[in-house]
């Protein structure tokens, strides 16, 4: 081969290697948007093409919490099944992870909804979507059978200097801080099995918790009760929790809530979990509780 011949080999070699790497240039964006379109999948859309819903949520008996194989019960995975239904979906996986990982989970894409009865406060409202409330609720404070230390508000924990227990991530954290209970004795924990477990052990001298869950505690074990009367620091409104990219789900789920929020279906479905009609959300908007 001359060197004339060598010379247009050489350019046909290299337009062929050029094509090959453009052509797969392409294919790398093509992959790339098909990814990105995957990863902003609605809900809805899952729906619709058949697709398995993820439902995240944390141990809390009696609002979500696994059951045998990880059956999603409690009132709020409850009423999230029956809201799927009437969406068009009975396909659903239980994802259970701690309380505190339950936002970065979803953030992360483990699952597609947070079902845990998260209550709706500004701060998480700058992280995920609520729907419109589904219930009302407060905390209930968990202290030792007989209430040596005569505990009936957050206050009372502060002014006599004691050891205050909750699960990182609750919102008990924040209103503890905001009464001035000092971090040195806000004792964070796992969940509402360690709450427990501090409180019998001395390691705390009040718990607190959602009231459906402490008072669960009470009922099952003589060595801790509720504090009575008790006064919560706030009363909370439940709601489920989406990524920021998904409002037309929000409205969607919305839309069925205006009709089964209260609805003889839904009071059936719930009753076996302890809510009851004074656990209605009282009109409250989720609009009104992000600006707060």
């Amino acid at each position: 081969m001359n060197e004339q011949q060598q010379t247009k080999v050489g350019i046909v070699v290299r337009r062929a290697i050029l094509r090959a790497m453009l052509s797969m240039g392409i294919a790398a964006v093509l992959i790339g948007s098909t990814v990105g379109a995957a990863s902003a999948q609605s809900l809805l859309d899952k729906v619709k093409n058949g697709e398995t819903i993820r439902i995240g949520f944390s141990n809390e008996i009696p609002w979500a919490y696994p059951g045998e194989n990880n059956e999603p019960l409690g009132f709020v995975n409850a009423m999230t099944l029956d809201i799927l239904k009437k969406l068009g979906t009975t396909k659903v996986e239980p994802v259970v992870t701690e309380w505190g990982s339950l936002i970065p989970g979803l953030q992360a894409g483990r699952f597609d909804i947070i079902t845990g009865g998260m209550f709706i406060l500004p701060e998480r409202c700058r992280n995920v979507l609520f729907t419109e409330p589904l219930g009302r609720g407060a905390d209930g404070l968990l202290v030792p059978n007989g209430n040596p230390k005569a505990l009936h508000s957050y206050q009372d924990v502060r002014d006599k200097g004691l050891t205050f227990v909750t699960a990182a991530g609750y919102d008990s954290v924040k209103y503890a801080q905001e009464v001035g209970i000092p971090d040195d004795k806000i004792m964070q924990v796992g969940g509402p099995a360690e709450i427990l477990q501090a409180v019998k052990a001395g390691r705390a001298d009040a718990g607190a918790g959602d009231y459906f869950t402490v008072k669960k505690f009470a009922d099952e074990d003589d060595s801790v009760e509720l504090a009575d009367p008790f006064t919560p620091p706030v009363t909370g409104y439940p709601a489920f929790a989406f990524l920021p990219d998904q409002q037309a789900t929000v409205d969607a789920f919305n839309a069925v809530m205006k009709g089964y929020i209260g609805s003889e279906e839904m009071m059936r479905t719930v009753a076996r979990y302890g809510y009851t009609k004074a656990s209605l959300p009282d009109g409250t908007k989720t609009a009104d509780l992000c600006r707060q």
